[in-house]
């Protein structure tokens, strides 16, 4: 089988024969069929580890060596119970893990097969939307601005497209390609239109060749929240290493058996650090996706759902998201009495109909609804160069009955400029736009050469002909209003991003609500180094020419010269540049953060309007559609593609939309707030129990010699408290009305307090037992293990609200349901004992039951004091 650098020595006329496929009519679906059976499917198989492969980690890893360390140790020093229960427990928690990963990888693989692309394909001579999988070598595919390039293809008809291939060769620019050129599966074009024919899928391709297979990772991308719990984590186990060595040295110098003391040490070691944490972290993140996903948003990476809790300035692209993007035609304008079916068979000439692109859509409908008698059969399209940011217009050249003549249709501004129109034409022409634009409709110019007979002369003589304005109208959304009122009163700054004009960008701001603070993006443009030298170089000059009328000018001479110097030598030139720099930047922000409105935008303005508001320590959300969009979109801390976008802004994004409006885009707002909050009172627990349990543990060992549970129980306490921690993912919460960070010293400090809190109330039961009461050390332990269990369910309750634990919002049925089943199975433990404990009775469970309860209000007062008193002092009111 031949290579895809193979076809690139050759011409396509061959590749087209060697393939048995047709420029005309592609292959036929039957053909497509069995070449599907031959090939397979154009998809890069990922490397991923087998089910076996992966439940097996679970035993690898320093939690579970602690773990299997523990067990070993039971079995060297005989305590074969202990060593029965702690294997179980490993495996139990094993299985727990890998089933919430498996839900959790389950969960992206259904929402990744709804990503899946789509490509204009030419099949039994008719182009339709085939999915990139089902592509094989001798398909005909269009390939347009926008697009990913689904497979390695030789380039056979068009003029030329330009390539991004920075994803294989890492170049920073676009390469232009033309007929005959090999264009390289999974990479972007940037502009031009251009049809191909498949060469090699899947394995074969350059991008398999070059690119090493390297599974999703997406599970594995690290946001600031995460990284902010991981930081938590090692912080947990900074602290349980530091309280273990105390236990070890006070062990040692008691003269105490040590293998069963570091036997205990390892097992007290798995029960402080936050074991649960990895599948805390994959169940939330999937349920967020899921919930979602039922709201018609696929979320391409995972932790962006966490980046949207933190953000507060939203840039929203106008056509498409705020606006219906289903333009219509509004009474055209032709000029000088041109005949309206000319200026609309004119503009449908300059379109391609099978492109669906939404500007064209209305004028091919306009042509067949007005003018039935126009048959475009009879005119052929010899090229086509379609729309780009840089030219602003399309062009085609079209054979006729009598000739060739070129047609185009795009921004007015470029057309009158090609037309050569006198000034006065020009001014009223404008006027017209002007006054449209005032109504909110966006104006497409149409213009035509002469026709003649042979191409080559009409190349040199490329006369056009202005003939008239056909303006379009592109309502907003029904919602769009609303849900930008919701976003206000939740803490986002909604800006608008558009490349219409400034009249048009103010009329459709203006019916949305958004304040009238408006720009063109070109007011944004800062002063360069240059500008600034050349300031310097005036400033010294003038100093130079008041020194000149001194008497002596050959003193003044050397005195201005002097004082160059001393100039120099104060201040560092460059320094003053970057200062002045600063100063300008800081005006653009200030520019930026107080403008709504944005006209008349390039990708360069919306990567520059993202990246300016990260600098100042702003959280970004930006939506797009368009190849141009992909930088801003991937610039953003959040970026979203909107229905209908191209292939290369939806890789670009964290978020694909697939149902219309910005909804859902509030909803996608609201569930990361919820996943925030989940994420944060699941740190706050874990901080507090840590501390209640580790440097309990401690005290007890070393200042009474005492070992207030055994390693058996704090297997099963580890193994009670984690289970139902992993609902927090289903857990009610609250939705800020306010973009939500971490305010990391706020919960380390109410963490700690509520951990002493329940260290407190440990020393006291244990002081009432030990020296009032006098009960066996055994019946003690399981006292303590009882009332470390429901106590530390109770700290769940506590800590899921930054507010009285009875207001509103309630536990999730499955929050609470699981800690309730959890903590009765501890007490049945305790009541019975089963061979595993002495068993204490239901009278003592009641007891150590009521007592946790009084010590959970009281830790509910400690709570909502020091929220209070930190935030009134050092924090804010509300997150």
């Amino acid at each position: 089988m031949k290579t895809t650098n193979d076809y690139d020595s050759q011409d396509f006329v061959q590749t087209l024969q060697e393939l048995e496929t047709s420029l005309k009519t592609g292959l036929s679906e039957d053909e497509a069929a069995r070449r599907l059976q031959t090939y397979g499917y154009n998809a890069i198989q990922e490397k991923t580890e087998s089910a076996y492969k992966r439940f097996l980690k679970r035993f690898w890893g320093p939690i579970p060596w602690m773990i299997e360390a523990a067990a070993l140790m039971s079995a060297i020093v005989q305590k074969w119970e202990d060593f029965t229960i702690i294997t179980i427990l490993l495996f139990v928690n094993a299985i727990i893990d890998f089933f919430q990963e498996y839900r959790a990888m389950n969960a992206i693989s259904a929402l990744k097969q709804r990503l899946e692309n789509k490509i204009l394909t030419r099949r039994d001579g008719q182009f339709k939307q085939v999915l990139f999988k089902e592509l094989v070598p001798g398909d005909i595919i269009k390939l347009k601005i926008g697009d990913v390039v689904p497979a390695d293809v030789q380039l056979i008809d068009g003029d030329f497209i330009s390539v991004d291939q920075s994803t294989l060769t890492g170049e920073s620019l676009p390469v232009a390609k033309k007929a005959g050129e090999i264009a390289y599966s999974n990479t972007v074009v940037k502009q031009g239109e251009m049809l191909a024919v498949v060469v090699n899928t899947a394995n074969h391709t350059n991008f398999y060749n070059v690119v090493a297979l390297v599974a999703n990772a997406q599970m594995h991308e690290v946001s600031h929240f995460q990284k902010m719990v991981i930081k938590v984590g090692n912080f947990l186990i900074g602290i349980t290493v530091l309280m273990i060595i105390i236990i070890l040295v006070s062990a040692f110098l008691n003269h105490e058996n040590m293998l069963e003391v570091v036997r205990f040490a390892l097992v007290l070691t798995v029960a402080a650090i936050p074991v649960a944490l990895p599948a805390v972290l994959s169940v939330t993140l999937a349920v967020g996706a899921m919930n979602l996903a039922r709201k018609q948003a696929i979320v391409s990476r995972l932790v962006a759902i966490e980046e949207l809790a933190g953000v507060d300035v939203f840039c929203l692209d106008k056509t498409g998201t705020l606006t219906q993007n289903k333009m219509s035609v509004v009474q055209p304008i032709t000029y000088k009495e041109i005949p309206e079916e000319s200026l609309f068979l004119t503009a449908a000439l300059a379109s391609k109909r099978e492109n669906n692109d939404a500007i064209e859509v209305p004028i091919f409908d306009y042509l067949s609804a007005e003018f039935t008698q126009v048959d475009l059969a009879q005119f052929e399209q010899v090229n086509f160069i379609p729309f780009d940011p840089v030219r602003k217009r399309t062009e085609a050249m079209v054979r006729t009955g009598d000739g060739y003549q070129k047609v185009s249709k795009g921004a007015a501004q470029i057309l009158l400029e090609m037309c050569g129109l006198g000034d006065a034409d020009q001014a009223k022409i404008n006027q017209t736009i002007d006054e449209l634009a005032m109504k909110g409709y966006r104006t497409l110019a149409v213009a035509k050469t002469a026709i003649h007979a042979e191409m080559e002369t009409l190349k040199q003589d490329e006369g056009w002909q202005f003939l008239g304005l056909i303006p379009l109208y592109d309502p907003p959304r029904d919602d769009s209003e609303e849900v930008l009122q919701s976003m206000r009163a939740h803490g986002v700054h909604p800006k608008m991003v558009t490349g219409d004009n400034l009249a048009i960008a103010r009329e459709t701001g203006a019916i949305l609500g958004f304040p009238k603070q408006s720009i063109r993006a070109k007011q944004l443009t800062g002063a360069t180094e240059d500008t600034l030298r050349n300031l310097l170089t005036t400033l010294t000059e003038a100093i130079y020419h008041r020194l000149t009328p001194l008497a002596d000018k050959q003193a003044s001479e050397a005195f201005a010269e002097q004082v160059m110097a001393d100039l120099q030598q104060e201040f560092d030139t460059s320094q003053l540049d970057k200062e002045l720099l600063h100063t300008h930047e800081s005006s653009i922000l200030e520019m930026i953060e107080r403008v709504d409105i944005f006209a008349e935008v390039i990708p360069e303005d919306k990567y520059k309007i993202v990246d300016t508001l990260q600098k100042a320590n702003h959280i970004v959300g930006m939506t797009g559609d368009g190849v141009n969009d992909a930088p801003a979109l991937k610039k953003a801390d959040c970026g979203i593609a909107v229905p209908n976008a191209t292939d290369a802004a939806r890789a670009a994004a964290d978020i694909i939309l697939t149902a219309p409006g910005i909804g859902v885009i509030n909803d996608a707002i609201m569930q990361a707030r919820v996943t925030f909050e989940r994420m944060k009172s699941y740190t706050i627990y874990r901080i507090a129990e840590t501390i209640r349990v580790i440097i309990f543990m401690t005290l007890a060992i070393v200042v009474f010699q005492f070992y207030p549970i055994t390693a058996l129980m704090i297997i099963m306490l580890a193994l009670l408290n984690d289970i139902p921690i992993l609902t927090i993912a289903y857990d009610n919460t609250k939705v800020r009305t306010q973009p939500v960070r971490w305010d990391m010293k706020e919960v380390l400090v109410l963490s700690f307090w509520m951990g002493m809190a329940g260290v407190l109330s440990s020393f006291m039961l244990f002081w009432i037992t030990m020296t009032q009461m006098h009960l066996t050390l055994e019946f003690i332990q399981t006292l303590f293990f009882l009332k470390l269990v429901v106590a530390g369910h109770g700290t769940i309750f506590n800590t899921r609200l930054d507010d009285w634990f009875y207001k509103q919002p309630r536990p999730s049925k499955q929050l609470f349901w699981a800690s309730f089943a959890s903590a009765v199975f501890g007490t049945v433990l305790a009541v019975y004992g089963f061979d595993l404990m002495a068993p204490i009775g239901w009278e003592w469970a009641l007891a150590v039951w009521a007592y946790a309860a009084v010590w959970f209000v009281f830790n509910d007062f400690v709570k909502m004091f020091v929220i209070r008193y930190y935030r009134k002092y050092y924090g804010e009111e509300v997150l």
